[in-house]
């Protein structure tokens, strides 16, 4: 596929918006993924594309919350493991769908993880007493089904994630948050691989939007950690606006 700077100009701004929500209460999918469709790539190159730019990005957010103390290993390695099988399960049964089923399941998908991430969060209530074999079979289990969600569909999987952690194991927002960048990293790196060998991802745009992830995502990690991970939600919903309009505009075209 030939690249035009049009393309770079419409997707590289959008990603460093989504970095920025993504690192903060996740979300960012909702961002990036509908970016690469404006920019005129296929569901399926999109979907591989965005899993490259967004690898990039969240590698920096997993990071900085890990140096800051604020992951949950025994929620998050074990959740980790799921994500990295089932993330490529899904990664392999979306390049088998025809593309319009793909992009239709998204544009479903998409105000649903919209609506769980702008809703306003009840406080978390306190887990019974668990062994930590339960704990880690039930992140496990977690992981398992959000990883093939992301392969699958993608955006939402990172406010996904902060939800469960923060009613399952009812952590405090900004350890759910660091905590799912974790199991993100993995399920981004999973359905990567599968999409590489499909060929399926766009090495050249990917990387320099993946570079505009990785600022987002400093600018929105240091501000989680420093604010408690207050979201800008006003803007989310126009960009989401804008972009499914127009994902509805080129479905009925």
């Amino acid at each position: 596929m030939t690249l035009t700077p049009t393309q770079f100009l419409i997707v590289c701004p959008l990603a460093l918006l989504a970095g920025f929500v993504d690192s903060i209460a996740g979300g960012g999918g909702m961002i990036s993924l509908p970016a690469y469709y404006l920019a005129g790539l296929p569901p399926v190159l999109a979907a591989g594309t965005n899993k490259l730019s967004a690898m990039m990005g969240t590698s920096l957010a997993s990071v900085t919350f890990g140096r800051a103390g604020k992951v949950n290993w025994q929620v998050g390695l074990p959740a980790a493991l799921g994500a990295l099988v089932c993330s490529a399960m899904g990664a392999l049964v979306m390049t088998a769908l025809p593309q319009s089923t793909v992009r239709l399941l998204v544009l479903c998908c998409i105000p649903v993880a919209a609506v769980f991430t702008l809703r306003k969060r009840a406080p978390s209530v306190l887990p019974k007493e668990r062994s930590l074999a339960r704990t880690r079979g039930i992140a496990l289990a977690v992981g398992c089904a959000m990883g093939f969600y992301d392969g699958l569909i993608g955006p939402g999987t990172g406010t996904f994630l902060i939800l469960l952690f923060l009613q399952i194991f009812a952590m405090e927002e900004v350890t759910a948050s660091g905590t799912a960048k974790i199991v993100n990293l993995a399920s981004n790196l999973a359905a990567l691989t599968s999409l590489l060998f499909t060929g399926n991802v766009l090495i050249l745009l990917g990387i320099p939007v993946g570079l505009c992830a990785m600022l987002g995502a400093a600018l929105g990690s240091r501000m989680t950690l420093r604010h408690g991970g207050r979201l800008v939600r006003g803007m989310m919903l126009l960009v989401l606006g804008l972009l499914l309009a127009k994902m509805l505009w080129d479905m009925v075209g």
